[in-house]
């Protein structure tokens, strides 16, 4: 017998902060949500707002660290690391790791854990080295609790301003096939060049990498588009949290039996406040980051969530109380960005 998976429906709340995005900034970095590579005459009227304003705007709003876009490919082992920090070491720590390519994640965290950083590496073999020989040797890290990713269920990059309607989301066109004479396997410099340029910056004109590694740009074109059509290459638009609506962060450790797990999953990736799902090998085998619209939500969700999951229970929780690193960014104090890590 089929049963329906269970429903979570977004929390009714208020923002409790303002901020300096206005409307067009908004309908912009949504639809850059949606393709972040789409060029300023297609989204002009989507938006609403000639190219050039848009092209201006987007310069103004990824100076100021407000936005920015990331390529990245998806690879490899994930994992979830907890590290506890003496006091004395805390920043000298966070600073070395946020320079570490293989975390896409680093932040300071209340309650059981100093830092809590998301890790991509090769293989499980990888993610032992890494712990062991790599943390290991940083002074100041007391302890460290590994929980290995089984699968993401959903991740940032899914995440919406949800400032466009429906029908203008469907306006926005879908990122270009490959060339039908475009070879079907990227040769190793042409990836290695698009990856480099697209992890700092997802709107990296083809002229300027083609320029850079002097391949010719219709390899590089071929190659972007080759790579984005078998998921391979991912890119995402993001904003600085505390500009974005939803200026509150937590972590949520979740114990759940497996039939839950499996018959949320879509339930999950429909909720607005989770922007990390990943089901987890480890005590806690469901694992969620989310953001929020204020501190007492943080109780309201975890009413709503251990509902919607039956026979869940939130074993432990964590407030985000600095984002040092996402993706390729450093972040500051004011969750905006400093530039890239690398």
């Amino acid at each position: 017998m089929q049963t329906r998976p269970p429903q979570m429906t977004p929390l009714q709340t208020t923002p409790q902060q303002t901020t300096p995005l206005d409307t067009v900034d908004r309908r912009l970095l949504h639809a850059l949500q949606i393709d972040p590579r789409a060029s300023w005459s297609d989204l002009a009227p989507v938006v609403g707002v000639d190219a050039a304003t848009l092209g201006r705007r987007w310069e103004r709003l990824r100076a100021s660290g407000t936005a920015w876009a990331t390529g990245y490919r998806r690879h490899g082992q994930g994992a979830l690391v907890e590290i506890e920090c003496s006091p004395s070491h805390l920043q000298a720590t966070a600073a070395a790791l946020s320079r570490d390519d293989r975390l896409i994640v680093l932040d300071d965290t209340s309650g059981g854990r100093d830092l809590l950083t998301t890790l991509f590496v090769p293989d499980l073999a990888s993610v032992s080295e890494y712990v062991v020989e790599g943390l290991g040797a940083i002074e100041g890290v007391r302890s460290v609790r590994t929980h290995v990713v089984n699968e993401v269920l959903t991740d940032g990059g899914a995440w919406r301003l949800r400032d466009l309607t429906a029908a203008e989301t469907a306006r926005i066109p879908r990122p270009r096939p490959p060339r039908p004479r475009a070879a079907r396997t990227v040769p190793v410099e042409v990836r290695t060049a698009i990856e480099r340029e697209l992890w700092r910056d997802a709107r990296t004109p083809i002229s300027e990498i083609a320029t850079r590694y002097d391949i010719a740009a219709q390899r590089i074109s071929d190659g972007i588009a080759t790579l984005r059509a078998s998921g391979e290459l991912l890119l995402r638009t993001d904003v600085a949290r505390a500009y974005s609506g939803w200026p509150v962060y937590a972590w949520y450790f979740v114990e759940a039996p497996a039939r839950t797990i499996d018959a949320a999953r879509t339930a999950i990736a429909k909720v607005p406040e989770v922007r990390l799902a990943v089901a987890s090998s480890s005590r806690f085998n469901l694992i969620l980051a989310v953001w929020l619209r204020s501190l007492p939500d943080v109780n309201r969700f975890e009413i709503a969530l251990e509902a919607a999951l039956p026979g869940a229970r939130i074993a432990d929780r964590s407030v985000v109380l600095r984002i040092r690193k996402p993706m390729n960014q450093l972040i500051g104090p004011d969750t905006r960005s400093l530039g890239p890590a690398n």
